[in-house]
């Protein structure tokens, strides 16, 4: 069997290494040590998390404490020998489910794609040969071959290298490609440091190497990455946590006013039978069942909106939790910046040259700045394509390089050099040698420090003049200030010789110095600015330099204008749940944090979470994972992220705007407004009904209302109308206005003060028809209870225009100017003459036809209730 793996193979000699594994570089493994070697390890692959079957998408839709209510009104129902109250309440929780079931299955998705990351195949050297094999048999002492374009298949320690670099961003979130070599590095280097080590799931840009395996499966960096977004289990929602909490209210509230009703009712000598069906009328009456259609109804819409809006919700309730959010912490390279690198200045003897976006205008010809732009094209292996905005291929420095050619006009690639000196990661220089006429161009770039101390002349606009320790001085501090700002830098040089093949580097003429940056997103100052109008602060969370975050984030209008990173070796030990002291102060108050890890990504998201805040995480690498599962909102770009981000996010933008996050978190504000809106309507609704048979059966008078009458103004009439304000457009100012605080419930006391005032309103409205009814038109009991129902449920209909917050106009909200809100109304017009006037209907529901007198009293008296909740909400503002 052979030797554990060191804890530290980045810091150990190759030739330490491959003894411990037992393995020979140049003849690899045997065939029978790879077959025992799988044994041990097993295959090189992520642990797969089951998918989310089809059935457990449906039971999710039954588990909340409104559902759980429904279904014990059900049952209760059904005991008491009333079928169709229970088959009712059956159905609606059914159609419920079906809504919300055929929403989030529609966007479901699996954590599968972790695993597809392995599915590649790779080169491997076993028997003293080398040979194509898939990823998944790689096994650790494998020697694994490398060049440029490969995807690494496991955790390598490079053994040797050649002009070798590789795209981490997935993992560091750097977008510059690292320069690779085999010599060892300190011990408590930084994973973004670690030259010596080639990570699963990265990509070789340039060069060749081979590598010995040294972690397959769960045991890589990304299986570590895997196991965080496998143990980050998000938590309930704001949304559901509240709704929760509102169904737990109705519980004791249901259960309070049936024992109170039947003990009334027994005292006053009703018989046991009738006044237990009149408690169960009353328990009916205080469940709001079209609360979970409604609400599940207004998050699919809003579903389906974000979604028109390139924002796709994986999660239904967390299109409401988008509005409650109240920090967001992003990721750089790829959400904040364009992740391509781009020329933005180049430095001549001469001063600077600023770059501007799009076309640029072709240099003087002859000046350095032409000189410059054409050896950035000639000492180049990229490829933009023949037309301008191509794909590009290859180094991303060196795409810049050639695109900022082609943009200028000089170039449209290089042409194929008479030699070619590759990179060599020891000097920090390359060159090509180009015919140019008699004799030929050598262009040379490389690192500031190497090719300003190779340089011996520097090109002047009167001609190349040699360089003095001074002038080199002056030059390696403006390389320096750049590098200060966060910008990469090269140094760009050239020569003329007769022979194509002389010495690369001897009689340089340093041209300029150019600078490169990833660009900030054109949209992402002013999305910035209306997160800030919105109350909503924004924290920068990248793996790239501190100097390059700090210039990212002041670009982007986050912080202060003083900002200042944080480095996330400071963090070491960091405990997010203890929110004093020092070190928790300066976590709270910093806008930037850079080279922070997936662990501390994910303990900045718990530690702002523990703080009080509603928390939306966004980035694109395999490295967000984690964080993402664990924010109460995570978003994932749809263009540039990858599957594994998009898998562990909430929310995926499908055009990678910034800017969309802002238009989905007012389309959040929007639902929440409207879900208060039409809870306040529904229990209104609701608390009208308790009252008016809780009063009636108190006061000793008869029943106005029947069990399945209740039943059915609250499944037919109730529903239409709440849905009708769950689709307002929402006030125009819902940006301007803080975030609410994240434990504000959704009834506060004042909705709660508005739910009685409109309930008793139309209770008092109710049971004074029924006394007109009963005593002044003398109509049958049986008939005057047809005009309480009338009443109530015409003032329900009419409350649909009482039910917005005091202050604001039903005009404003929208709901005057609402289609759903009238065609609703309309149509329970016709449910509820149906419900008179159709004889089968009519008899099943108990409602005899009043006569026209007992129609027009309803309809008077259901007035009564609109002409004082208007009032009220107007007083109750001023």
């Amino acid at each position: 069997m052979p030797s554990p793996i060191p804890e530290t193979p980045h810091a150990k000699p190759v030739e330490e290494l491959t003894a411990r594994m037992s393995v020979s570089p140049k003849q690899g493994l045997s065939a029978e040590e790879v077959a025992r070697r799988q044994t041990v390890y097993g295959p090189n692959h992520l642990r797969q998390r089951k998918p989310r079957n089809l059935l457990s998408i449906l039971l999710a839709q039954f588990q909340s404490v409104v559902v759980y209510l429904l279904a014990a009104a059900a049952a209760l129902a059904l005991a008491m020998g009333d079928l169709p109250e229970a088959l009712a309440i059956l159905v609606v929780l059914l159609i419920n489910g079906l809504i919300g079931f055929l929403t989030e299955a529609q966007a479901t998705r699996s954590m599968e794609a972790l695993r597809h990351l392995a599915e590649t195949r790779c080169r491997v050297r076993r028997d003293g040969q080398d040979q194509m094999i898939a990823a998944q048999d790689l096994v650790p002492g494998d020697i694994v071959v490398l060049e440029a374009g490969n995807v690494v298949s496991a955790d390598l320690r490079l053994i040797r290298c050649a002009g070798m670099q590789a795209d981490e961003s997935i993992l560091t979130g750097e977008a510059v490609p690292v320069d690779k070599d085999s010599a060892p590095v300190p011990a408590d280097t930084d994973l973004a440091e670690r030259r010596s080590m080639a990570w699963k799931g990265t990509a070789i840009t340039r060069g060749t190497g081979e590598g010995l395996v040294i972690g397959t499966g769960m045991e890589t960096e990304i299986g570590r990455i895997s196991r965080l977004v496998h143990e980050a289990q998000p938590e309930a929602t704001p949304l559901e946590a509240r709704l929760d909490r509102l169904g737990q209210k109705l519980v004791w509230l249901m259960l309070a006013l049936a024992g109170v009703t039947i003990l009334a009712g027994l005292l006053r000598g009703h018989p046991l039978g009738e006044i237990v069906q009149t408690g169960v009328a009353l328990a009916i009456a205080a469940v709001p069942e079209g609360l979970p259609v409604v609400a599940t109804l207004c998050l699919a819409r809003g579903m389906w909106r974000m979604a028109r809006r390139n924002a796709v919700i994986n999660r239904l309730s967390s299109v409401e939790t988008l509005g409650a959010t109240t920090l967001i912490l992003t990721d750089k390279t790829g959400t904040l910046t364009e992740n391509r690198m781009t020329v933005v200045r180049y430095l001549t003897e001469d001063g600077a040259h600023t770059i501007p976006p799009g076309t640029v205008a072709p240099p003087p010809p002859g000046s350095a700045l032409e000189l410059a732009m054409r050896i950035g094209a000639l000492c180049n292996s990229a490829d933009v394509g023949p037309e301008l905005g191509a794909p590009p291929t290859g180094d991303p420095m060196e795409v810049a390089l050639l695109s900022m050619a082609q943009r200028a006009g000089l170039a449209q690639g290089p042409d194929s050099p008479v030699t070619e000196h590759a990179f060599d990661p020891e000097r920090m220089i390359m060159a090509q040698v180009h015919a140019e006429g008699a004799s030929f161009l050598y262009a040379v770039k490389g690192a500031p420090e190497a090719v300003i101390a190779a340089a011996e002349q520097e090109l002047t606009p009167e001609g190349p003049r040699p360089l003095s320790p001074e002038t080199r001085a002056d030059w390696r501090s403006r390389a320096q200030a750049m590098a200060s700002e966060g910008l990469r830098c090269l140094a760009l040089a050239m020569k003329h010789d007769p022979l194509p093949d002389a010495a690369p580097y001897a009689g340089l003429t340093l041209v300029a110095l150019v600078a490169l940056a990833d660009p900030l997103r054109a949209d992402i100052p002013d999305a910035i600015a209306a997160c800030h109008r919105a109350g909503i602060r924004v924290i920068m969370l990248t793996g790239d330099h501190a100097a390059t975050a700090t210039r990212i984030a002041s670009d982007a209008g986050i912080g202060d204008g003083t900002v200042e990173a944080l480095i996330g070796k400071d963090l070491a030990g960091f405990d997010p749940e203890h929110l004093d002291g020092p070190e928790a102060a300066c976590v709270a108050q910093s806008d930037v944090f850079a080279r922070v890890t997936p662990e501390t990504k994910l303990a900045l998201v718990r530690f702002f979470q523990n703080a009080g805040h509603v928390v939306a995480m966004t980035g694109d690498g395999v490295n967000d994972a984690p964080a993402l599962g664990k924010a109460d909102i995570g978003i994932a770009m749809g263009q540039r992220g990858t599957e594994v981000a998009r898998e562990a996010a909430d929310v995926v933008l499908r055009d990678d705007s910034f800017a969309t996050i802002v238009a989905a978190v007012r389309e959040g504000r929007i639902i929440f407004d409207n879900i208060r809106k039409f809870v306040v309507y529904l229990m209104s609704c609701n608390i009208s009904e308790v009252l008016v048979v809780g009063l009636a059966v108190g006061a000793g008078l008869p029943a106005p209302l029947l069990p399945l009458q209740i039943l059915f103004l609250n499944l037919v009439t109730d529903i239409f109308p709440a849905f009708a304000l769950g689709l307002s457009r929402g006030d125009a100012s819902v940006l301007e206005r803080a975030p609410r605080d994240p434990a504000e419930p959704i009834m506060r006391r004042a909705d709660w003060r508005r739910v009685m005032v409109l309930g008793g309103a139309i209770t008092l409205a109710t049971i004074a028809a029924f006394l007109l009814a009963l005593r002044h038109l003398a109509l049958p009991p049986h008939q005057a209870v047809t005009v309480a129902f009338l009443t109530l449920a015409l003032a329900q209909l009419w409350n649909v225009f009482n039910a917005r917050a005091p202050g604001r106009r039903a005009s404003r909200d929208g709901d005057i100017g609402n289609p759903y809100v009238w065609g609703a109304i309309a149509l329970c017009l016709l449910l509820i003459a149906g419900a008179v006037l159709i004889p089968g209907l009519a008899t099943l529901l108990q409602l005899p036809y009043p006569g026209h007198t007992g129609v027009l009293l309803a309809l008077g008296m259901s007035l009564a209730p609109l002409i004082f909740g208007t009032a009220y909400l107007v007083r109750a503002h001023d």
